[in-house]
């Protein structure tokens, strides 16, 4: 139903993404990166977080990249990423799928000037051997998201 979801996010937005469908996993970056044949940084890693106030935010970083609690601190105040039995029931997609589209319930969607760096990325599409290739830009504008500086920084 996951991969079902982002598949309506896109109709009702008349987007015309392909969502690339392998048949091996790539539920975590290293996986991804490896059958979709780039560096780590261009997969675009969704994390799912409850910020101490109670609210459940996501936030979409380049693969490689570090939370730096000092600017989470500084941007959201105090959270936890949620526990992976928690993040299926919040998000509607399973962990290693996770992704800002068609999300099960309406969430604060974030991301992280990381990707920045990249004109093409790969996030998740609902299931754990999904993705779509995406530019930063066309991200942040279909999921009215908000950039956030949250990452360790790159060299």
């Amino acid at each position: 139903m996951s991969l079902e979801s982002v598949r309506q996010f896109f109709a009702s937005r008349q987007l015309d993404i392909e969502i690339i469908e392998l048949p091996v996993s790539t539920a975590t970056v290293a996986e991804a990166a490896a059958a979709h044949g780039v560096e780590a940084g261009r997969i675009a890693k969704t994390l799912a977080f409850r910020l101490n106030d109670g609210r459940e935010v996501i936030l979409v970083a380049r693969g490689d990249a570090r939370i730096d609690n000092r600017k989470f601190k500084d941007a959201f105040g105090r959270g936890k990423m949620l526990p992976p039995q928690d993040v299926e029931a919040i998000t509607g997609h399973p962990v290693g799928g996770v992704c800002p589209f068609g999300l099960a319930r309406e969430l604060p969607i974030y991301l992280d000037v990381s990707i920045q760096a990249f004109d093409e990325i790969l996030p998740a599409a609902g299931a754990v051997h999904s993705a779509v290739r995406i530019s930063p830009s066309q991200l942040i504008d279909i999921t009215a998201g908000q950039w956030v500086d949250v990452c360790q920084a790159f060299d």
